[in-house]
């Protein structure tokens, strides 16, 4: 495992590789160190591989570069998730361009059933900072984790409201763990550690770059099931945040402002043209996101026995129990049936109250 570990490192600095590529080689070959141990030729025989890839991979430099990287790792504790490992984030794990690999430092779980992004400007007014406190205390009882970017402003006003109310949450960053930015924020990403962490898919001693910035902005939006943009200007980080959930059918949230502040124009833009949902209370984002059971709804005698069930309905309720939280795609993969067949299942399985849907077409007993 430790060797494979330095071939997934190598792999994911492979200059310009890219996530598509590294991952078709990984399709075709079956592991990083498979990649690296095959010829120029065989190589050259994957689709869109070409002499130049093939080149860098044969190339012992990237192993070098990766022997270190892995070693660091060790030394620092950090977990290591390659894109196929059954710790890496399943929400991100779908998404086409999910980092190869991904550095975490924490105590966290990825998998846990409510995950929310809350981001906004750096220049946060107090009214602001008073509705993300707000968001994170009226949510205590809901078991969220919250992850956003570290930056001043709204990002560090919802890490710093985590931190006292004991709430998890995540901070995803644009370099690597030794270079924290901003670096009055290290001692706040060093309490999130016990409850939450720092996670990045930059290597440990790689600086922060402008360019990382809107690529980080990526991963919270794939981790989370709905991002909220707090406040926002017309342009700038968050409503690229925002952008990414669209793109990726994640449900986005913005909270209404002054129409007199320039920091109150990017949220009522999204609102504007019905690329966020309007944010006016915990309860009803709740309930947009079907994150609490109808209180009008019959409920349904869950200890119905399972015999009483179709084969069909049994083995999506026992791939449920093992797994927790299930997407439609994997799903269909893991029980082989076609999306329309299951579809239908899964839906009489919510109608009968044995099973809720998620945001991003994912499953859970109930």
């Amino acid at each position: 495992m430790e060797e494979e570990k330095v071939f997934q490192i190598a792999l994911s600095l492979v200059p310009q590789i890219g996530i598509v590529n590294a991952r078709r080689l990984i399709s075709y070959l079956g592991s990083a160190k498979q990649v690296f141990h095959s010829t120029t030729s065989v190589l050259q025989k994957v689709p869109h591989i070409g002499p130049m890839i093939a080149h860098e991979v044969k190339s012992n430099l990237v192993l070098k570069v990766a022997e270190r990287i892995y070693s660091d790792c060790i030394k620092e504790r950090i977990q290591l998730f390659f894109y196929l490992d059954e710790g890496y984030p399943n929400r991100l794990k779908q998404l086409y361009d999910a980092p190869l690999l991904l550095y975490f430092k924490g105590n966290v779980n990825f998998q846990q059933e409510k995950v929310l992004a809350l981001v906004g400007t750096r220049k946060a007014t107090e009214y602001g900072k008073e509705i993300t406190y707000q968001i994170v205390k009226e949510s205590i009882d809901d078991d969220v984790l919250f992850v956003s970017g570290l930056a001043y402003g709204i990002d560090i006003a919802l890490h710093q409201a985590c931190i006292e109310m004991n709430v998890p949450t995540i901070a995803v960053l644009a370099g690597g763990f030794q270079r924290i930015y901003p670096s009055l924020h290290i001692k706040y990403a060093h309490q999130m550690m016990e409850l939450g962490g720092i996670i990045s898919e930059h290597p440990f001693h790689q600086k922060p770059d402008p360019r990382f910035f809107p690529m980080r902005n990526r991963i919270i939006a794939g981790m989370s099931d709905a991002t909220i943009v707090v406040e926002a200007a017309e342009k700038g980080g968050a409503l690229i945040t925002a952008e990414y959930a669209n793109n990726y059918h994640r449900e986005v949230f913005a909270v209404p402002g002054n129409l007199q502040k320039v920091f109150s124009e990017g949220c009522n833009r999204l609102i504007q043209k019905n690329q966020a949902n309007i944010f006016t209370d915990w309860l009803s984002c709740k309930e947009q996101l079907n994150w609490q059971s109808n209180p009008n709804k019959i409920e349904k005698n869950k200890s119905l026995l399972w015999s009483q069930l179709t084969d069909d309905e049994s083995q999506i309720l026992a791939l449920l129990h093992q797994e927790k939280v299930l997407a439609m795609d994997e799903m269909a993969w893991k029980l082989q049936k076609g999306i329309n067949q299951l579809a239908m299942l899964l839906l009489n399985l919510e109608f009968q109250g044995f099973i809720k849907t998620l945001p991003g077409h994912r499953y859970v007993l109930k």
